[in-house]
C-alpha cells in the first residue's frame, strides 16, 4: 500500500459462515509502551467503612459497640433473666473518645451496631515534649498522642514497644499495650542471702518507666522482669 511505506500490515480474517475467503496483511508500527504505575497500598483506614450488627446476646468483655454515634468498649457484662419480665444484658462500658464510664442495659436479643474499629501495629519510638510518638515501621508514618490520651499506660510504655493503635472513623481513639512487657529494675532494696523464688514476701521496686512494681525479695537492681500490663503485677524474671 503506497501510503504506508515503513509499516508492515498483518490482518487475518478467518473463514466463517459470513466470510468465504481469507486475506493476510501485516502492520507493525513502532509502539511506545507506558509502564504500569505502582500505587501505594491503602491502609484499612482508607477503605469503605464496614458496618456490623449483632445481638446483645453476643456481648462480651472487650466488645466494641457504637451507641448514640460514639464508640464504646464493654468492660463488664451480665446476662440477667428475671423471674418476671424480659431478659436483659447489664453492661459497664467506657467511651473511647471521652473516657467516661457508664452502665447501660440492653434488652436480650436486641440488635446493636458494632463499632468499626481498626487496629494497626505501631511502635512507640520517643516522647516529644508532652506528646508520645508512634511510628508505622513499614510506612514511617508518625502518630502523636497527648499525655492525657495515654494516661496510666505511661507506666508500662517503653521505647521500642509495639502497640495496637485503634482507629475509628479515621481518627486515633486508643491503643493497646502488649499483655506482657519486659522492664528493668532501677531501684530496689537488695535481696538477702537465702531469698529464693520459692520464698514468700515482696518489696516495691522502681522500673525504668518510673512505675512501682511489687517484686519477690530475691529481685535486685539491674534485673529485668516481666510485668502484666493489665494488672501491673510481677510475672517472672526475664
Amino acid at each position: 500500500m503506497a501510503g504506508i511505506a515503513a509499516a508492515t500490515i498483518n490482518i487475518s480474517v478467518s473463514s466463517s459462515s459470513c466470510f468465504r475467503s481469507s486475506s493476510s496483511v501485516s502492520f507493525s508500527p513502532k509502539l511506545s509502551f507506558c509502564p504500569m504505575r505502582a500505587f501505594p497500598k491503602l491502609s484499612s483506614r482508607s477503605r469503605f467503612q464496614r458496618i456490623y450488627a449483632f445481638s446483645s446476646n453476643d456481648i462480651k468483655v472487650g466488645s466494641n459497640i457504637e451507641v448514640d454515634g460514639a464508640p464504646w468498649r464493654v468492660l463488664e457484662f451480665l446476662h440477667v433473666k428475671p423471674g418476671k419480665g424480659a431478659a436483659f444484658v447489664r453492661t459497664k462500658m467506657r467511651n473511647y473518645v471521652t473516657g467516661n464510664t457508664v452502665q447501660k442495659t440492653f434488652r436480650a436479643g436486641s440488635t446493636i451496631q458494632e463499632a468499626d474499629i481498626v487496629k494497626e501495629t505501631k511502635q512507640y519510638t520517643y516522647k516529644d515534649g508532652n506528646q508520645f510518638v508512634f511510628m508505622d515501621l513499614s510506612t514511617y508514618e508518625e502518630i502523636r498522642l497527648n499525655a492525657s490520651d495515654v494516661g496510666d499506660k505511661t507506666k508500662w510504655l517503653k521505647e521500642g514497644t509495639d502497640c495496637n493503635v485503634l482507629f475509628w472513623n479515621g481518627k486515633v481513639i486508643d491503643f493497646d499495650l502488649p499483655i506482657n512487657v519486659k522492664l528493668s529494675v532501677v531501684s530496689v532494696d537488695p535481696g538477702l542471702k537465702g531469698d529464693t523464688a520459692q520464698g514468700g514476701g515482696s518489696k516495691p521496686a522502681t522500673v525504668d518507666t518510673g512505675a512501682i512494681v511489687y517484686v519477690p525479695l530475691f529481685v535486685n537492681t539491674g534485673d529485668e522482669i516481666v510485668v502484666d500490663t493489665r494488672t501491673g503485677q510481677y510475672m517472672n524474671r526475664a
